[in-house]
């Protein structure tokens, strides 16, 4: 399998980008302001990951979109202070862009705030394709966003890998049919990245290259 891999379709969060803290704080933020002193720290980690109309939504249907305004605008307001970069993120993407390999990010993120974390790691200029939640109608674990990039890209499944650090980029991948890894740096540990049984599991970004035989 590890022959053929021409291209490799990233998650943004918690994957490229270390936004869990700034994720984590912006909900806590929110939620304090619609349900005071109901949410601790623990309680928002099964947030990361899905959309912010489907956690918001799941809590008051008719206050979804007030409870997402005021999420992004805090988000955004402290975006540059609280995100952080990942160790050895930037030489693995650098060296997969320099070795020809076809480069995409797949997150359920709008466009806009993407391209802003992606900005400010200095990783923009590496990825040919962004498809983002404003850009389908199905998210991840659905394998629209994945089919999407690849169409973009002319690649095609089998000789793709999507890699990710929560259930929905594995699940997407398996569902679009291309390779999967999981990253165990997710918030969520490890082992519950596991549990979706990646075909393979990263313990740094680098070991991509080793799985891709570079």
């Amino acid at each position: 399998m590890t022959n053929k891999i021409t291209t490799v379709l990233f998650d943004l969060d918690g994957t490229l980008i270390d936004t869990n803290e700034l994720i984590i704080t912006t909900y806590l933020h929110t939620l304090e302001k619609y349900y005071p002193s109901k949410y601790q720290r623990e309680d928002v980690l099964p947030f990361l990951g899905p959309t912010l109309h489907d956690v918001f939504g799941n809590m008051d249907p008719d206050r979804v979109e007030e409870m997402v305004s005021e999420y992004r605008a805090f988000n955004i307001a402290n975006h540059d202070e609280l995100v952080k970069e990942f160790v050895g993120v930037k030489e693995t993407v650098q060296t997969l862009k320099d070795r020809g390999y076809k480069l995409g990010i797949v997150t359920t993120k709008r466009h806009d705030v993407t391209l802003k974390g992606l900005r400010l790691m200095e990783l923009e200029a590496y990825f040919e394709v962004i498809v983002a939640y404003d850009h389908v109608e199905k998210v991840k674990p659905d394998p629209e966003p994945i089919f999407k990039a690849l169409e973009q890209l002319g690649s095609t499944p089998e000789e793709s890998i999507m890699v990710g650090d929560n259930f929905h980029d594995i699940l997407a991948g398996k569902n679009a049919g291309t390779a999967t890894a999981g990253v165990a740096w997710s918030i969520k540990g490890r082992e519950y990245v596991a549990k979706y049984e990646p075909d393979y599991m990263l313990e740094n970004m680098k070991d991509l290259l080793t799985i891709l035989g570079e």
